[in-house]
């Protein structure tokens, strides 16, 4: 099937890693322009080099802290200078929390208020005038299953990602007459790095190891009884980035192997 995303631009946050780093190898297989943004500089020039060489499309890769209106506006001015437009905003930059909301701060709420409901607002404020200057658009956010079923050791994320549900959803309504489809989307469990590491972790010094750790969280959880791959994860955001997709506006996709325990 042709998705008809050659040399269209994608802007992808926080694509050094995990989901979003698929989601730039993905697209540029398919012939898209790849522009993305990460804290870490040094993985940044890393992942572009390497998608440089084995992809033959335009890629900018910038540092950036989307929890930093400043550091957006700079990061988007650049990509203005750069391409003509973008076709497709993908909010992937989130991080998980560990707390409880007892003993929770001011300053985790509102920095996670930031990461995953505000830059989306600003971002959309920066990018939609530039996707109505060229007829149209897409923007997906990467939300959670914890959205709307949360885990109890982080609800300072469970709440803001259930925001972002939200906000998906009302930026749908308002954008969909300039021809933007919005949607968003809630992953169950996916084997990124970060779920590696903190296995890792948690098995340090235990007669368990991290795969074992893994299957056991799977096996609890899920009736597929294992995790998502990142790619499989990153097939629906290609596929409702899309012309094949023209006709879906203000959903929530769930990608989470039967995880959701009631049915919506």
């Amino acid at each position: 099937m042709d998705l008809n995303l050659k040399n269209k631009n994608v802007l992808i946050t926080g694509a050094t890693k995990g989901i979003g780093l698929e989601l730039a190898h993905k697209f540029a297989e398919e012939g898209a322009n790849i522009i993305f943004c990460a804290r870490n500089y040094k993985l940044i020039q890393t992942n572009v080099n390497e998608i440089k060489k084995k992809y033959k499309i335009n890629i900018l890769g910038k540092e950036c802290d989307i929890t930093n209106y400043s550091q957006i506006v700079n990061f988007i001015n650049d990509v203005k200078n750069t391409f003509n437009g973008i076709d497709v905003l993908i909010n992937n930059a989130g991080s998980g929390s560990n707390e409880t909301i007892m003993e929770s701060n001011d300053e985790d709420w509102q920095y996670y208020w930031d990461l995953h409901v505000m830059s989306v607002v600003r971002l959309c404020r920066l990018i939609v005038p530039l996707m109505k200057n060229n007829g149209g658009g897409v923007i997906l956010n990467n939300a959670s299953i914890c959205a709307s079923q949360p885990l109890w050791y982080e609800p300072i994320y469970n709440v803001t990602k259930s925001a972002l549900v939200m906000l998906s959803k009302n930026l749908s309504n308002e954008l969909i007459k300039f021809n933007i489809r919005v949607n968003c989307i809630n992953a169950g469990l996916t084997l990124t790095p970060d779920w590696i590491n903190t296995a890792k972790e948690l098995t340090n010094n235990t007669d368990s190891n991290w795969e074992e750790y893994i299957n056991k969280i799977a096996k609890e959880n899920t009736p597929i009884q294992r995790f998502a791959s990142t790619e499989e994860i990153a097939n629906i955001f290609l596929f409702l980035s899309s012309d094949c997709a023209s006709y879906c506006v203000g959903s929530t996709y769930y990608v989470d192997g039967g995880m959701l325990k009631v049915i919506k």
